[in-house]
């Protein structure tokens, strides 16, 4: 299964763990794969450096390059039209309709607010682990 993570589920995996530390670990085990393209890396470092700074006893560069270095990278290829009240996460959804991957995993309330667009479905990490990973010990 492909999947997207928004920048925030991504560094909440990182830095704390947690569901979506979940899904992270479901990554790394095999059991989905990661989509992300140029727009999104470039996000990911960014936010990533800012919380290094505020966090400063993790590194999350080095983490941010071995997931960059094994997820499926596509093309950035903009949304005709801006879709979410907040034009930064159309990134999001463009990146999943040019893999042809029908989950984005987001808590942000805008993307959420779209869930459904062009057949996307966009799960908050909680609801995503409900439906597609299986409990530890099960």
């Amino acid at each position: 299964m492909r999947v997207v993570l928004d920048t925030n589920v991504l560094l909440s995996a990182i830095l704390f763990g947690g569901t979506p530390g979940r899904i992270l670990a479901a990554w790394r085990a095999g059991q989905l794969e990661l989509v992300i393209s140029p727009d999104i890396v470039e996000e990911y470092f960014e936010i990533g450096e800012r919380l290094s700074k505020r966090y400063s006893d993790v590194d999350v560069q080095p983490i941010l390059a071995l997931i960059v270095q094994n997820a499926i990278i596509v093309p950035s290829n903009p949304l005709l039209e801006d879709v979410c009240d907040d034009p930064d996460d159309d990134k999001f959804l463009a990146c999943a309709l040019t893999a042809s991957t029908e989950i984005v995993v987001s808590g942000d309330k805008h993307l959420r607010a779209v869930s459904g667009h062009e057949g996307i479905s966009v799960l908050t990490p909680r609801q995503f682990a409900d439906q597609f990973l299986i409990e530890p010990g099960c």
